[in-house]
């Protein structure tokens, strides 16, 4: 081959790996500009990972703004349970609860998680 093809095939080898590495970087892949079935899927992965006693905005930054939300205030505790979509049940263009994963806070802390949290909440 001619040495300015190898060249020039190098350079431009080169300028894709920075453009790749840019676009990754620079433009994060957030939970609102997703897909239903791409956010259904980074929400289950996200969930998983979950610790008790996290506080509401570290959800919000991870996990973005819930598919639905309850709140209340009993005494001196607020309580909030904030649904993210996790499994698809109906083709309707409607999020359900039955689509969602609840998350239970009390005073914006993170306490329970999953099928009994909303119980909780019911039960609080």
């Amino acid at each position: 081959m001619n040495k300015k093809i190898v060249n020039r095939i190098v350079i431009g080898v080169f300028l894709y790996g920075i453009f790749v590495v840019a676009v990754i970087n620079l433009y994060p892949d957030k939970p609102e500009n997703m897909g239903w079935e791409d956010r259904e899927e980074y929400n289950k992965v996200q969930i998983s990972k979950l610790e008790l006693g996290l506080q509401k905005q570290a959800i919000l930054d991870l996990l973005g703004s819930p598919d639905i939300t309850e709140a209340k205030r009993n005494s001196n505790k607020e309580l909030q349970v904030m649904f993210y979509r996790t499994q698809h049940m109906q083709a309707d263009g409607v999020t359900t609860q039955d689509e969602c994963t609840p998350l239970l806070f009390e005073n914006n802390e993170l306490i329970a998680w999953g099928d009994n949290a909303y119980q909780s909440f019911i039960d609080k």
